[in-house]
């Protein structure tokens, strides 16, 4: 799933990184800047909708000269406009006017033509009179009649509202009818088929027929019977028994249809059935038996899904969370944190917005920090049984974490919602407990940090002299193959824990910029590392000279992450042996690797001769005149002598026949063999099976080059193949004891 970071104080602890980590020093620095950004999305949390939505809509909607590539785009376009309250009408009524009423008007217009032209109009409201009302209208009521598909049914029944929503007197007069023949497409596990023929059942077909029977329900002349209505609120609730879900609570339905025509993913499959129920609801007295904590997981997928990238996802995300906040089973309440990314250094206070999907305000309630544990350690809570604070003028919740000593780092915090009034439990639900992800920062301590060189591992604290990282003052050492290079410093928390960093390099760079990184290990309460320069000269490639020394230390729990250039070192290493390996050739600009490659040419070898074209067709016409001349002939004798109907047939099969024969002759002619052909009536029976199996896999392959799928050919092909097994053995074995007679006989 996709998120988006949000701006504000979240980017605060990395701007220290990116200032002194980034600039001039791109290996290192990017690795831990690479891996303090990862941290930090991974604290991203799902917030309702925003002008980031409302932005995105404008940017993926853009008409051409007041026009959309096609009405169910425009439909698409207005609608989300219309959710939104962006976007200006103005501009694109008057270019999109006419293509609807050439769509209502037009007799070749399909229902899905009429259905998106009749929609779009109830947007745009254009000029129509009332008798092309009427016209579509008794179009939509002759397609229910003749239809037993589902979409045409959708088309039709959801149009005939759209119509009525205009002022015309639309009925249904079997309406009964109508809901039998879309119940009969359900399946028992509350999904449906798009047709009776398709025996495969959808998730999001069910989303369409619920709209569909709540279209009936409303455009009934007579009240169906309530055991109707309460079946398919069964078939609703087994439906949403079997919706998927993610770790974090999300909600979602997965479609199951196997055929890539109709597959539709998660976000269109979801959207379908929050319209579809939330259609029926609002047609139904008593409310739907869907547990609100079920609603609002499927609040939050759809918000986790931050501003879609297309044009389709962004309407289904933005219709079906309205059909969300104004459902009459239960509007969702999202509890999100603007900042992900607290600060002791800044004293930031936890805050926490309880609103709906798009943003609105919550009923009266109170906001409790169930559990909050370190990512860590999750079975060890830190924190128990918080209640946050309401600010009346920010509309937040807050609490002071500076107070309660929470050292830096991950942590998951647990929140838990409880309404004031229990009588708003039946309009809004609160989804259990909430779990975020928050990130607290602060400023490192370094300290015992020294560097020296020694001749033995024995260390003396006399020869080893004290850094200060956040200075400048730079350090000289001077050392041979025989000696060792020692580092060493601690990191404290601003609660004086000591911190085990994403990130720390030991970086040391030749004047010829060869360059080395050592890892740093933690050990004893603090970072050391040992430079044994003996066993490490052939990696060092035999290279004298003075090495720069710098070290990288990032996280993204650290406001002060560094990286710092301690000093350097004259490195005195023997003379390199005859086969010692040479350091690597270094490029001029270091980013060289990744830019565009050689060009390859290459030449293919010259094509074979081969004859002209025309030569070719010439041949190819000369071989058909027999065939030619023979269908020719035989319709001039059958026309000259006047035949009947059944007598032309009788000559013409005795012709091929005679053909058939004819080509056999010839085959002899020309040497085909047939002595091994079985004399038994049996054994031929069986031989000429086998030869007919052949002839229709043949067959079977013009079929599926013509108009077969690949599915329907491998079907039919293993059936085939079923069939050449059995009488292809029993050939076999006919010649082979055929062959076995003939050997014993000699």
């Amino acid at each position: 799933m996709a998120s988006r970071l949000h701006e504000g104080k979240r980017s605060d602890p990395l701007r220290h990184v990116v200032q002194r980590m980034v600039p001039n020093h791109g290996s290192i620095g990017l690795r831990a800047l690479i891996c303090a950004l990862l941290s930090i999305c991974a604290a991203a949390s799902i917030r309702p909708i925003s002008d980031a939505h409302r932005s995105a809509a404008l940017d993926l909607f853009v008409p051409s000269g007041g026009l959309f590539q096609s009405l169910e785009e425009t439909y698409e376009a207005l609608r989300t406009f219309q959710i939104l309250g962006v976007g200006n009408f103005s501009d694109i009524g008057p270019a999109t006017c006419p293509v609807i009423i050439d769509n209502l008007t037009s007799p070749a217009s399909s229902p899905k033509d009429l259905f998106d032209a009749i929609r779009v109009n109830s947007i745009l409201e254009c000029q129509i009179g009332s008798q092309t009302f009427k016209d579509v209208a008794e179009k939509f009521q002759d397609l229910i009649k003749s239809t037993d598909k589902l979409m045409n049914f959708y088309y039709s029944i959801l149009g005939l509202l759209h119509v009525k929503a205009q002022g015309v007197s639309v009925v249904l007069p079997d309406a009964e009818g109508v809901f039998y023949s879309i119940k009969a497409l359900s399946q028992n596990d509350g999904r449906w088929q798009y047709d009776s023929n398709n025996a495969e059942s959808s998730t999001c077909a069910a989303g369409i027929a619920l709209e569909a029977l709540a279209g009936v329900v409303s455009l009934a002349d007579i009240e169906l019977v309530q055991s109707k209505i309460g079946t398919i609120k069964h078939d609703i609730v087994k439906l949403f028994d079997s919706i998927n879900s993610y770790d974090d609570g999300t909600l979602y339905f997965e479609e199951k249809h196997i055929d890539g025509s109709e597959y539709k993913g998660p976000l269109a499959t979801t959207a379908s059935v929050v319209r579809g129920a939330s259609a029926f609801a609002a047609i139904v007295s008593e409310k739907l038996n869907i547990p609100g904590d079920k609603l609002v997981g499927i609040a939050k997928f759809l918000l986790s899904v931050g501003v879609p990238s297309s044009t389709k996802d962004l309407f289904n995300q933005i219709d079906s969370l309205s059909h969300i906040e104004n459902n009459r089973i239960s509007i969702p309440l999202i509890l999100s944190l603007p900042s992900t990314v607290l600060s002791l250094t800044s004293k930031d206070q936890l805050e926490v917005e309880v609103t709906t999907v798009f943003g609105s305000a919550a009923p009266p309630l109170t906001v409790n920090l169930v559990r909050a544990s370190s990512s860590d350690v999750k079975n060890n809570p830190i924190l128990e049984n918080q209640e946050l604070q309401f600010d009346t003028e920010k509309n937040v919740h807050y609490l002071d974490i500076l107070p309660l000593k929470i050292d830096i780092g991950k942590y998951t915090l647990e929140f838990e919602i409880s309404l004031h009034d229990p009588e708003n439990l039946n309009t809004y639900a609160t989804g259990g407990h909430a779990h975020s992800l928050i990130f607290l920062t602060g400023l490192v301590k370094v300290d015992k940090s020294q560097i020296g060189i020694y001749d033995t591992d024995s260390e003396s604290s006399a020869s080893m002299l004290k850094l200060d990282f956040f200075k400048d003052d730079k350090i000289s050492l001077v050392a041979n193959h025989l000696q060792k290079l020692h580092l060493s410093f601690q990191l404290f928390t601003p609660l004086g824990n000591t911190i085990k960093p994403h990130q720390a390099f030991l970086k040391l760079r030749h004047e010829s910029k060869v360059e080395h990184i050592f890892a740093l290990e933690s050990s004893s309460r603090q970072y050391k590392i040992i430079l044994d320069f003996l066993a490490l000269v052939e990696k060092f490639y035999y290279l004298s000279g003075r090495y720069d020394i710098e070290l990288a230390v990032g996280d993204a729990a650290m406001e002060n992450s560094f990286l710092h250039v301690l000093g350097y070192i004259d490195l005195d290493l023997p003379e390199p042996p005859e086969r010692a390996s040479r350091p690597p050739s270094l490029s001029v600009d270091p980013y060289a690797r990744f830019g565009p490659k050689q060009e390859i040419s290459h030449i293919f070898r010259a094509p074979e001769t081969r004859p002209p074209k025309e030569l070719s067709l010439a041949f190819l016409a000369f071989t058909l005149v027999p065939l030619g001349g023979f269908v020719i002939g035989a319709r001039v004798l059958v026309d000259g002598f006047h035949f009947d109907a059944q007598t032309k047939a009788t000559f013409i099969s005795h012709c091929f026949l005679s053909m058939s024969i004819l080509v056999s002759v010839q085959l002899l002619t020309l040497g085909v063999n047939l002595k091994s052909f079985p004399s038994s009536s049996v054994h031929a029976l069986f031989s000429l099976l086998f030869h007919a199996g052949i002839a229709a896999i043949l067959l079977l392959y013009v079929l599926f080059w013509l108009k077969l799928d690949l599915f329907t050919t491998l079907k039919v092909l293993g059936l085939i193949g079923v069939f050449l097994i059995f009488v292809g053995h029993r050939t076999l074995s006919c010649l082979a004891s055929t062959s076995a007679g003939k050997v014993k006989t000699n």
